[in-house]
């Protein structure tokens, strides 16, 4: 009986979210009294504290619980990657991306996106387009490869700059 009110909480929360915030925390609170080791609870509860409040220290701590208790949930990990990317964890993203390409049923084009907008933060930008081309050739849906293509000019564009200005100096030696 406690499962299945878990679970209806857990999908009151799903279905609330992001809209109905109030909504998704009442049932998300409910579902994780029921089962405080549920890591789809957990990792929604990450997301509201990265996503919505940005208070990415909490998040994390949602996440490493939810990895914790449930290390072959997909899903759990992209969320977890991008939280640590926007608080600035580099090195914390890279250890976790290198570990989520070896569970089983994850996502590894956008696991691929992630290394890319990691490797990009940290300003090695021929990586990540590298690592944007890998995403690319793992992906299956064309909308993503659509935005991977997007990321890879934008980055190029990042790149360009600099090679024009050296050439501009060049002439102007002349």
């Amino acid at each position: 009986m406690e499962n299945n009110l878990h679970n209806n909480y857990l999908f009151k929360a799903l279905d609330a979210y992001p809209y109905e915030l109030e909504e998704t925390l009442d049932s998300l609170n409910y579902a994780l009294s029921y089962n405080p080791k549920d890591a789809q609870s957990l990792c929604l509860m990450g997301r509201v504290y990265a996503e919505q409040l940005k208070d990415y220290e909490t998040a994390k701590q949602y996440f490493a619980e939810a990895v914790a208790h449930g290390m072959d949930l997909p899903k759990t990990y992209p969320f977890y990657i991008q939280t640590l990317l926007w608080n600035d964890d580099y090195h914390e993203a890279d250890k976790l991306i290198a570990f989520a390409l070896t569970i089983k049923g994850i996502d590894k084009a956008l696991m691929q996106l992630l290394k890319g907008v990691l490797l990009e933060k940290q300003g090695a930008y021929k990586l990540a387009i590298k690592s944007y081309k890998n995403a690319n050739k793992t992906a299956t849906n064309n909308c993503f490869i659509d935005y991977v293509n997007n990321e890879i000019s934008r980055v190029k564009k990042k790149i360009e700059p600099k090679k024009k200005k050296v050439k501009k100096s060049k002439k102007k030696k002349k």
